[in-house]
């Protein structure tokens, strides 16, 4: 439960319109565009992917939201509060971990955590210290010295800090990176439930594969425009492309030409000897069509195995869109 008051139930618990971001350049340099007018709205209680390349402007975002970076046009809005105009309670509703590891190295975690409270104006008896200790698992280094934490731990104790004034907001920017498998699957197995406590979750990783398992909806940015917002679902129906690898019973020189014809339009490659690699649209070709014309050519099938798009391809074929890119050179 947060300890401040929040409007009842708002509909989104993160909004931006037109919210933009010009750096000023120098005498050397032109100023840069970070943000470009981005609308984009975060339901309540999703679990929200933020994906784009190093310099896309996910930081810009994620630090203008936390009032560490000056809007330069457009609004934005925390749990219904305006981050301007009610600065004080949009600040209240968001915990946010960066991706820097700002710690003082002479305070425990314990300390770390009490003084983070502190700030929020938490009184001691309302603290959860031992609680946040527990849900990033420092609670045997809750007396140690920060300086004597690995950077994964350290990493967790930042989590414990946004944590502590139990915002109903939770921002994630690259949150483990440099932790191991071990660490990085209780911080999710934890976040998991926070958000299903109904905590809102904004995650902007490097992963590919992590966002879109955890995520239910996942944005693109690039060149500081917005350019996809869907659930993932949705998202990963956008390419229509799959891939069959189909082992066969003898070895080939080259893709036989029966084969070749009659799949035509569609890339057949040889991958060994006796594996062919078959990427198709599965909007215009089935994968029985495909099975068909490899048994017609003579070959037994032995094993056949598929591939799915994945985020990975999505997030590629968005980014490299030359469209996009000369969207924003315009």
């Amino acid at each position: 439960m947060a300890y401040f008051s929040a409007p009842n139930n708002p509909d989104a618990a993160i909004i931006t319109s037109g919210l933009s971001k010009t750096y000023k350049g120098s005498a050397n340099t032109p100023p840069k565009d970070a943000l470009k007018s981005v609308d984009l709205t975060i339901p309540r209680g999703s679990f929200f992917g933020l994906l784009g390349p190093n310099g896309a402007g996910k930081s810009t975002l994620i630090n203008i939201l936390a009032g560490l970076v000056v809007k330069s046009a457009g609004s934005a809005s925390i749990w219904g509060y305006d981050a301007d105009r009610e600065m004080r309670a949009a600040r209240r509703c968001i915990g946010v971990v960066p991706q820097e590891l700002h710690i003082d190295p002479f305070f425990t975690p314990r300390e770390t955590l009490e003084l983070q409270a502190g700030l929020y104006g938490i009184p001691e008896a309302a603290r959860r210290t031992d609680e946040v200790l527990d849900a990033v698992g420092l609670s045997d280094k809750a007396d140690a010295y920060a300086r004597s934490l690995s950077g994964g731990m350290r990493r967790r104790l930042l989590v414990g800090k946004a944590m502590v004034h139990s915002p109903p907001v939770l921002v994630l920017d690259e949150p483990s990176a440099g932790v191991d498998v071990d660490l990085r699957r209780q911080l999710w197995a934890h976040v998991k439930r926070m958000n299903a406590a109904g905590t809102t979750v904004l995650l902007t990783t490097h992963y590919l594969e992590e966002a879109e398992a955890m995520c239910d909806t996942i944005a693109i940015i690039n060149h500081g425009r917005l350019i996809a917002c869907e659930s993932t679902p949705d998202l990963l129906g956008r390419l229509d492309a799959k891939e069959m690898l189909i082992t066969v019973d003898q070895d080939l020189a080259a893709v036989p030409e029966t084969l070749a014809a009659s799949l035509a339009g569609h890339a057949v490659e040889l991958e060994t000897p006796r594996r062919l690699r078959i990427a198709y649209p599965p909007s215009s070709v089935t994968s029985g069509q495909i099975l068909a014309a490899v048994s017609e050519a003579g070959l037994e099938i032995i094993d056949v195995t598929t591939r799915e798009a994945d985020l990975e391809d999505i997030f590629l074929n968005l980014t490299r869109d030359p469209e996009h890119i000369a969207g924003d050179a315009a």
